[in-house]
């Protein structure tokens, strides 16, 4: 690493120089740079919390791999689950590669210390989890590798250690600002801002890869962490690549009911039973083969339309309950300490002994940063056709320079559901690959990166300037932040929820358009240069703006029932207009089409059919 200082105003910057930014210091983030790391490169590591804060460690259940310590079990399987699951919006080659490279990543993570859970006879424990089968749907499959009911939080810190260990150069609590494009629109670095102090920093690097994780923040009710706030996403809106198919979003059916936070998949992978307010054991109506395994988009919705339809617990019947009171008292001990102690925490009860209220709560982001399988990101030649919603010229191009893994990214193995147990496999799937990738792109260009000539930050210090000052002449002073944030998640919640309809997705787009303008004119008081965290909230409620823009404009555009994304008033799935990736274009407000790739390479592809549990 090689740094320079000109320290004259406020907006001077140190410069650094590496040969690859890693941007998060998630699962993903972290298994990318201790590739590259090991493949003897200088890596940054920029993260806006302490790594072993990042949201990946809040991951429970487990994450998938066709090893068969269980139950019989092949990768071919894996794949067909994960398309079936997707509702075919998946891209199968990618899919594919995912579920091929499942089994060595797990072992992977083995041989650097992740302390999985054991069978006696020593191999990894795994667990059922909904949408799993043995070959091809036939019956259950236990294809989940678990860390107790703490798997994320085992995994990010065995990754944290082995970075230390190789010496990969952490830039913690900094905050990513804007991506560096050179005259040849290339991505050659990022401006960050230490939130110490709240000085300025450059950092120079032929290849930048994006590892910001989701953006669940854009809804009132979240399972994900309060740093979850699209900065990835922001920052690559910002030089105009499009968003892919960010009309996908996962409700997981068994958030603590008004709070949110999760419930682990794993509790129904043990045995966990879903009752209504006539303690009816109810997912035998909406799931009859596989009842509370199903995938979570169909228990999502089964949960909805009891409540819905008056079968709701508690004085307001609002939520139904998880019953976890016939389970032995050593499964739950054991293998989900951690539900119970958030049960404890949080609700005052005991699994052992009384249900958990339960609710959907919004949990990951399907869509994202489109990309390759290498990571590389993907800027489609376009040609705009307002009568065929647009349509997309290939090849497609990549965006030199830039690269995108996890939940920040759409590469696409999710389409528009993702399985439980996939999330986990992806970003160390494919943070290992686009590492690989950098590598061999570094080794065939080995001449020291060096800033481009000629050029200006201005355009990026103008945006970031105007939280430096007092407040604009047109500043409304009785608005903040704060309030503005409320606003949009309350109207994303009404519009962009488990179940939507064209009036009020259109009340949602034209609900942020006012948001937005009243976020042009807000100001904030805190002046302070140390830890000014009103400052970094405006900075991500940008970004979560311009999520949730792309979010309603997808979904309203897309006039049928998928995966997440379910439309009352088009209730069925039409494969024959609907089997496509959106994009859209915040610079035109445009929402285009790319087709899915249903070619695996190896593989004969998984033609749509109607999905039955």
């Amino acid at each position: 690493m090689n740094s320079t200082e000109q320290p004259t105003s406020f907006l001077d910057y140190q410069e650094f120089f590496f040969d690859a930014i890693v941007i998060g210091a998630g699962g993903a983030g972290m298994r990318a740079a201790l590739a590259l790391q090991q493949d003897g490169h200088q890596v940054a590591m920029v993260s806006k919390v302490f790594p072993t804060r990042s949201h990946t460690v809040a991951a429970q259940g487990g994450i998938n791999a066709a090893l068969a310590n269980v139950s019989d079990d092949q990768w071919q399987w894996h794949m067909y689950d994960t398309i079936k699951g997707s509702d075919y919006l998946g891209d199968q080659d990618a899919i594919e590669f995912m579920c091929q490279e499942a089994s060595h990543i797990v072992r992977e993570l083995e041989h650097f210390g992740v302390p999985f859970s054991r069978l006696e006879n020593g191999k990894i424990y795994q667990r059922a989890f909904g949408g799993q089968s043995q070959n091809y749907g036939e019956s259950q499959a236990k294809r989940t590798c678990a860390a107790a009911d703490r798997t994320g939080h085992a995994i990010l810190h065995s990754l944290y250690q082995q970075n230390i260990a190789a010496g990969t150069e952490m830039f913690d609590e900094h905050f990513a600002l804007d991506l560096i494009q050179d005259e040849q629109d290339r991505v050659c670095g990022v401006l960050i801002q230490d939130l110490q102090n709240s000085k300025l920093k450059v950092i120079w690097a032929q290849h930048t890869l994006l590892a910001t994780g989701g953006a669940g923040q854009i809804f009132r009710t979240n399972s994900n962490a309060s740093i979850n706030t699209g900065d990835g996403l922001g920052m690559a809106q910002r030089i105009g690549v499009p968003l892919q198919d960010m009309e996908f979003w996962q409700f997981h059916p068994t958030g603590v009911a008004g709070k949110g936070m999760l419930i682990s998949e794993a509790t129904r992978g043990e045995g966990g039973i879903l009752r209504n307010a006539e303690n009816e054991p109810f997912m035998i109506k909406y799931a009859p083969k596989v009842k509370e395994l199903a995938s979570r988009d169909v228990v999502a919705r089964a949960i909805a339309i009891e409540v819905e339809e008056g079968r709701g617990c508690g004085a307001n019947k609002d939520y139904v309950l998880l019953d976890l009171t016939h389970l032995p008292t050593d499964v739950i001990e054991n293998r989900l300490p951690g539900i119970r102690d958030i049960c404890l925490t949080f609700l005052g009860l005991d699994p052992i002994d009384k249900p958990i209220p339960v609710f959907p709560t919004c949990h990951y982001m399907m869509g994202g940063i489109p990309t390759n399988i290498n990571g590389q990101v993907i800027q489609p030649d376009i040609a705009i056709d307002k009568n065929l919603h647009g349509t997309t010229i290939e090849p497609q191009k990549t965006i030199s320079g830039l690269y995108a893994i996890g939940e920040c990214a759409c590469v696409s193995v999710h389409g528009a559901n993702r399985l439980g147990g996939n999330s986990l496999l992806d970003i160390v799937v494919f943070g290992r690959q686009a590492a690989r990738h950098i590598s061999a792109q570094l080794q065939q260009n080995s001449i020291p990166f060096s800033r481009p000539q000629q050029h200006t930050l201005s355009h990026l210090l103008e945006r970031y300037q105007r939280w430096l000052t007092a407040e604009p002449e047109t500043a409304n002073t009785q608005d903040n932040v704060n309030a503005i944030k409320q606003a949009m998640q309350k109207t994303m919640e009404q519009g962009c929820s488990v179940f939507r309809d064209h009036t009020r997705m259109q009340q949602t787009v034209d609900a942020l358009q006012a948001i937005e303008e009243r976020f042009a004119k807000v100001s904030i008081a805190d002046q302070s240069q140390i830890f000014n965290f009103e400052r970094t909230s405006a900075l991500e409620l940008e970004n979560l703006l311009s999520v949730a823009k792309a979010t309603a404009c997808s979904a309203l555009a897309r006039t049928e029932s998928r995966g997440a994304h379910t439309r009352i008033d088009h209730n069925e799935r039409d494969d024959q207009d609907w089997l496509k990736h959106s994009l859209y274009y915040p610079q035109q407000d445009t929402v285009l089409y790319k087709p899915v790739n249903m070619q695996p390479k190896q593989h004969a592809p998984f033609i749509p059919q109607k999905r039955v549990y």
